[in-house]
C-alpha cells in the first residue's frame, strides 16, 4: 500500500526537476520510508527519513540495505515526532532536501484514488458494500474512499484509529490528540470506529494461528473493527445480497517477527 503512494510522491517530485538533484526526505512511522529507500534506490535517488525510534528492528534493517539516510527520533512523540523532525530540517536545508511530505502530498490519495479503489472494484466484480482502513496519513481512506463513492454512493467507508493517544500500533494516527494530516477530509468515513492495541494484537495472533495469516498490528486493529462490522451485519441472507467488506492489510507480520513477546501474547 504504501509503495503505490511513494512511487506517485516521487514521480511528482521528478516531473518537478527537484529530484534526483536533491535527497528526498520525510517523515513515517516506517513502511512508507522502506518504500521510498526501495525506490530510490532504483531510481537514484537520495533518501533520508525521519522515523521514530521504536521502529521494530525489521524496518530498520530494511532501510539499512536500501541505503537510507535514517534519521531516528523520540518514540515517545511517534510519527508527529518524526514530523516535526523533518519540518526542521526541511527549514534549515532547504537546498539539500525536497520535503516530500506525505502527510500533505495530494499524490499521496492520489495513487490510490487511481489504482487501489479501481483494483477493488473490479475484484470485487462492483460488489463491495463496505471498505476497512486505518488511519495514518489517511491517504488509503481518502482517496479509495472518494472513488468507491464515486462508483457507488451506497459504499460505506470505515476509518479505524487507535482508542488513544498513546498505542502500540504503528501507522495509526489518534487524530484527536495528533498533528491531522492535510489531505484529511472527515466528511470522506462514514464511520470511525476506535481499537484498543490489546484486540489488534491479539486479532493478529488468531489470524496466524486459524488462518495461516501473519500481518501487521494495524490490519489487526482494521480487522477488529471489521469483525464488529459484520457481527452487526450478520443475518441469513443469500450470497447475492450479503455484504461483501474489503479490509486494508497494508504489511505483512514478517515487519515485526522481533516483537516476539506481542506476537506470542505475552506483553510487551
Amino acid at each position: 500500500m504504501k509503495d503505490r503512494a511513494a512511487l506517485f510522491i516521487l514521480r511528482d517530485g521528478i516531473a518537478q526537476g527537484v529530484l534526483p538533484g536533491k535527497r528526498l526526505l520525510d517523515a513515517s512511522s516506517g513502511n512508507t520510508a522502506i518504500a521510498y529507500a526501495m525506490l530510490g534506490a532504483a531510481a537514484g535517488i537520495g533518501v533520508t527519513v525521519c522515523v521514530p525510534a521504536n521502529a521494530s528492528a525489521e524496518r530498520k534493517a530494511l532501510l539499512e540495505a536500501f541505503g537510507a539516510e535514517v534519521l531516528f527520533t523520540d518514540p515517545l512523540e511517534g510519527a508527529d515526532g518524526a514530523i516535526r523532525a523533518a519540518r526542521g530540517l526541511a527549514a534549515r536545508r532547504p537546498d539539500d532536501f525536497w520535503y516530500a511530505d506525505q502527510y500533505n502530498h495530494p499524490a499521496n490519495p492520489r495513487a490510490h484514488y487511481l489504482t487501489t479503489a479501481e483494483e477493488l472494484w473490479r475484484q470485487t466484480n462492483g460488489r463491495i458494500t463496505h471498505f476497512v482502513a486505518g488511519l495514518g496519513t489517511t491517504g488509503t481512506m481518502m482517496g479509495t474512499g472518494r472513488r468507491l463513492k464515486e462508483l457507488n454512493a451506497a459504499i460505506e467507508l470505515v476509518g479505524v484509529q487507535p482508542d488513544e493517544p498513546f498505542h502500540g500500533l504503528e501507522g495509526l494516527k489518534h487524530l484527536d490528540t495528533a498533528i491531522v494530516p492535510g489531505i484529511y477530509d472527515p466528511q470522506i468515513p462514514d464511520r470511525m470506529e476506535f481499537v484498543a492495541t490489546e484486540q489488534a494484537e491479539d486479532m493478529v495472533r488468531r489470524l496466524a494461528r486459524a488462518r495461516g495469516l501473519l500481518v501487521g498490528w494495524s490490519t489487526g486493529a482494521a480487522l477488529v473493527a471489521a469483525e464488529r462490522l459484520l457481527t452487526a451485519l450478520y443475518r441469513p441472507l443469500p450470497p447475492s445480497t450479503a455484504p461483501v467488506v474489503v479490509v486494508i492489510a497494508p504489511d505483512s507480520g514478517l515487519r515485526y517477527l522481533s516483537e516476539r513477546r506481542r506476537l506470542a501474547g505475552e506483553g510487551a
